[in-house]
């Protein structure tokens, strides 16, 4: 193996460093510098490796992710960075809080809170942070480019303190040919991002021991106490064999007489480490109000680490021992075979790399004849010039070894793996919760292929002259990278496939949108094109402070949108998210019945819009076919209306009804090629006006406040087959006077008479069986 330059340096005095520096260069006959050429050599390829992975990420979060992935978690972490940006950790929706709940917020009712109300997150605001810096300059996709391209070269560096730069340089490939880095790299998810501060805590770490730095130890702690502030748990696991490895030097120190400066440079690591623990335990107080109540336990007080009843929205399991070792087995059958670096073939790389790292620790040259305790003393964990070795090359190793393990044995006692695995989730983006385990899979995987093409080398030049075993030995390598290529996309090619084709849906689930120039997600929305003439207001219409509607606000759009997942906005459609103070352009809320869609019309005074889909929601495995519909509200004693149907082929007979809460009416209609009726809504009823009654009172009642009217037209064929036209109208009665949203929302159902969205509908300009047609007027009389 090849070794670095010793990195002991750092303990010099001031004076000594420089003699050291200028030791390190060597001075030619004519006067030039000859630098340590194959260094630099290494750090550029490193760079350019890391840039390289940087840009894929960015590319695929930019190609692949534009309307982000059906993880519905990315709208939560940038929706908190939204909030950082106006420096709010709570949002307050006031009275509208059921219409504008986002996805993993939690409801607070605070007296103290405009409204009486606060939400915050089930998450830490550390990752929406990072992600908060591309939001401010409106290219937040860079950020998780920039977060890939850290991550590969803090791979590198650490790589190279363990074996060496070259093995540096293939680790960090080999971290940017993992499919799970890849996909998990481009979402605005917190795994990456926390693996790159374990990361960089790691690395400081090293440099911390073997330079005999307080400086890096102070950095390595606040490292992985940001790393706790964002993932606690996944923060913990990473740090586990680094707190073994401490605190085994720590004996060690004192048993050799240098206990003193070995405990004073640990402490400057735990000491910011507990600074960004307390951190986190004041956020706590702050949104739960108790320090020792995380956000997360907040939302679902039964989800969390550990064994036994676990249930969050609904879903619960009896998570035991049994089932977490069966999850840990899967994920790790997932995460070697398919996820991992360059898929089965990587994990190959990487058990040959243990095996080097194993052979080099026994036949170490300097410890070769020592056996037992001095043996273990010679290698153990740990500076090269001091009373004992504090961190050697094999002890590092063991340490990125242990990451596997602790990563693997600890998740087996969290729960979210099995939902990842039940829910889809980590068929798409790969076993997330086990991102870390990447680091250990291609730093080994690393010293595998590098072993093996030195192997390679020393055997062609045992048998060929020195030009024909470079040529042999570029063979070997050439045809050994594509089948690695080859493996590698075979591995990723699938999960990109499915990711692709969600995409692909969510594109024409948000067409109508675009087309309407509402939203361009993940940038910042652009102002719609909408008329100024929205709804009239007054200074009694309450805004969502609890002040007046602030002028202007008709020229902007409310948005209402369907909820297949329960009453959370931005679940699944994440890309439709509020700003935080619900006064951006665009504004977003659930169509969740009439009283609460009158009440954010009327606390909002803006053009209102409604956005629905026919097709069943399947997230987004399957299309649906979308609507953009521009509303109008009427308002006055009464409303008219006219329908014109088409007759749908092969039906022969025809039934008119109206509904409401306070029962029906029904009259007769003759079947021709299109059946028109007119009906009008006044505070004192709704009726068909060009139709004989057949049943039900003559004017059927509409209840005081908010409800919906219906028009149901029933067309049945020769063998009673079905097909009804339903129309709903949101309503409002307040006194004599009438309030319609219109145009109704118009469904298309066969062999039953209310099939909802799920089945069928066709909009005002749409068919979808011969002879079906819908032409809808109303006037204000």
């Amino acid at each position: 193996m090849g070794r670095r330059d010793s990195n002991t340096g750092g303990s010099l005095p001031l004076g000594e460093r420089v003699r050291a520096a200028v030791r390190g260069l060597a001075f030619d006959f004519d006067g030039t510098i000859d630098i340590d050429r194959t260094r630099t050599q290494r750090r550029l390829a490193a760079l350019c490796v890391s840039l390289l992975v940087g840009l894929v990420v960015t590319w695929l979060a930019v190609d692949l992710f534009p309307y982000h992935t059906v993880n519905d978690d990315e709208g939560v972490y940038l929706t908190q960075a939204a909030m950082l940006l106006e420096g709010k950790l709570f949002l307050y929706p006031g009275r509208l809080t059921e219409a504008v709940r986002p996805w993993f917020f939690v409801v607070q009712e605070t007296p103290s809170a405009p409204g009486g109300v606060q939400l915050y997150s089930k998450y830490s605001p550390a990752v929406p942070a990072l992600f908060a810096v591309g939001l401010a300059v409106g290219l937040p996709n860079l950020v998780l480019g920039a977060i890939a391209a850290i991550s590969a070269a803090l791979v590198y560096a650490l790589a190279a303190d363990a074996f060496d730069r070259t093995t540096g340089v293939v680790a960090a490939g080999l971290l940017g040919l993992s499919p799970l880095f890849l996909l998990t790299s481009s979402t605005f998810l917190a795994y990456a991002p926390t693996t790159m501060l374990n990361l960089g805590f790691a690395v400081c770490y090293v440099r911390a021991a073997r330079r005999d730095s307080s400086g890096y130890a102070v950095v390595a702690g606040a490292l992985v106490g940001a790393a706790f502030f964002a993932r606690p748990y996944t923060a913990v696991l990473f740090a586990l064999p680094f707190i073994a490895h401490s605190l085994w030097a720590l004996a060690t120190a004192r048993r050799a007489g240098t206990g003193w400066v070995v405990f004073r440079r640990y402490a400057a690591i735990a000491l910011p480490g507990l600074a960004f623990v307390g951190l986190t335990l004041a956020y706590n107080a702050v949104v739960t109000g108790d320090p020792l109540t995380f956000p997360y336990i907040a939302f679902a007080p039964r989800d969390g680490i550990g064994f036994g009843e676990r249930a969050i929205l609904g879903y619960e399991v009896v998570y035991t021992p049994a089932m977490g070792v069966e999850t840990a087995a899967e994920a790790l059958d997932l995460l070697v075979t398919q996820w991992g670096p360059m898929g089965w073939l990587g994990t190959v790389a990487a058990v040959v790399g243990l095996g080097v790292t194993a052979r080099r620790w026994w036949g170490h040259e300097t410890g070769r004849n020592l056996r037992g305790s001095a043996r273990r003393r010679h290698h153990g964990l740990g500076g090269r010039d001091r009373a004992f070795t504090e961190l050697s090359d094999d002890a590092l190793a063991c340490v990125v070894a242990g990451v596997f393990a602790s990563v693997f044995v600890g998740n087996a006692a969290f729960w979210g793996t099995h939902n990842g695995l039940r829910n889809g989730l980590i068929d798409l983006l790969g076993p997330f919760y086990h991102f870390d385990a990447l680091v250990p899979l291609a730093v080994f995987g690393a010293a595998g292929v590098v072993a093996g093409a030195r192997l390679l080398r020393r055997l062609a030049h045992r048998r060929f002259s020195a030009s024909e075993a470079r040529g042999v030995v570029f063979s070997v390598l050439l045809v050994s990278a594509l089948f690695a290529g080859g493996v590698t996309v075979g591995a990723v090619e699938d999960p990109y496939d499915e990711n692709r084709l969600r995409t692909e849906n969510l594109a024409a689930t948000y067409e109508p949108l675009l087309d309407a120039g509402f939203e361009q997600p993940p940038l910042t929305p652009s102002v719609p094109g909408v008329d100024a003439g929205g709804l009239s207001g007054g200074d009694s219409r309450i805004g969502l402070g609890g002040g007046s509607a602030a002028p202007g606000n008709e020229t902007k759009a409310l948005v209402f949108h369907p909820d297949p997942y329960g009453d959370w906005s931005a679940h699944p459609f994440q890309a439709l998210r509020n700003d935080p103070g619900f006064d951006g352009p665009v504004m977003y809320a659930i169509d969740g019945g009439a009283e609460r869609d009158f009440a954010v019309l009327d606390a909002t005074n803006r053009t209102p819009y409604r956005f629905t889909y026919r097709g069943t929601w399947t997230g987004a495995v399957d299309p649906v076919e979308p609507e953009l519909t521009r509303l109008d509200v009427l308002a006055g004693e009464r409303v008219d209306a006219t329908t014109t149907l088409g007759a749908p082929e092969g039906t022969n007979t025809a039934s008119v009804r109206v509904e409401t809460d306070e029962g029906y009416a029904r009259y007769d209609a003759t079947t021709a090629e299109n059946l028109t009726v007119e009906w009008s809504v006044s505070s004192a009823g709704v009726a068909v006006t060009n139709r004989p009654l057949a049943a039900g009172p003559e004017r059927l009642s509409v209840p005081a406040g908010a409800s919906e009217v219906d028009l149901v037209v029933t067309y049945i064929g020769d063998f009673g087959e079905t097909v009804t036209y339903r129309q709903t109208a949101t309503v409002e009665r307040s006194g004599d006077e009438v309030r319609v949203v219109w145009p109704p929302e118009t469904r298309v159902c066969r062999l039953t008479t209310d099939c909802g969205s799920e089945r069928e509908w066709v909009g005002p300009d749409g068919d979808y069986l011969d002879g079906v047609s819908v032409e809808t007027d109303a006037r204000v009389a």
